[in-house]
């Protein structure tokens, strides 16, 4: 089944266009995984959404993300509370969203005058 992680980031002051460089290079080659996105959701904060094949793959992965993260970590800030530098969850997919179709216009017919 469909698995997803998120990360949460706070970056350091001015080591945001280091931070996107380095996701940027990245080419996670992680059994399982399918895509990512990382989203800037402030001036210094940024969540990493991942999709995976299942949540066995995404487990199975997380020494390889943490090799990955280690690659860049001297660019975040401890997010404080006892969360370290990243606060991830992860789980399955429950349901996926689609956008509603467009309701099909009405035929709309002319009626030709006879003579």
């Amino acid at each position: 089944m469909t698995a997803f992680n998120i990360v949460r980031f706070r970056v350091k002051p001015g080591h945001q266009q280091h931070f996107i460089a380095k996701h940027r290079a990245a080419k996670p080659n992680f059994k399982g995984f399918r895509s990512g996105a990382l989203v800037q959701t402030g001036e210094q904060t940024f969540c990493i959404i991942g999709e995976w094949a299942s949540f066995k793959s995404l487990a199975a992965a997380r020494p390889q993300m943490i090799g990955l993260l280690d690659t860049f970590r001297e660019h975040l800030e401890d997010l404080g509370g006892g969360l370290g530098v990243t606060d991830p969850v992860s789980g399955e997919l429950v349901l996926r969203l689609a956008t509603a179709k467009p309701k099909k216009k009405a035929k709309t017919t002319k009626s030709k005058k006879r003579r």
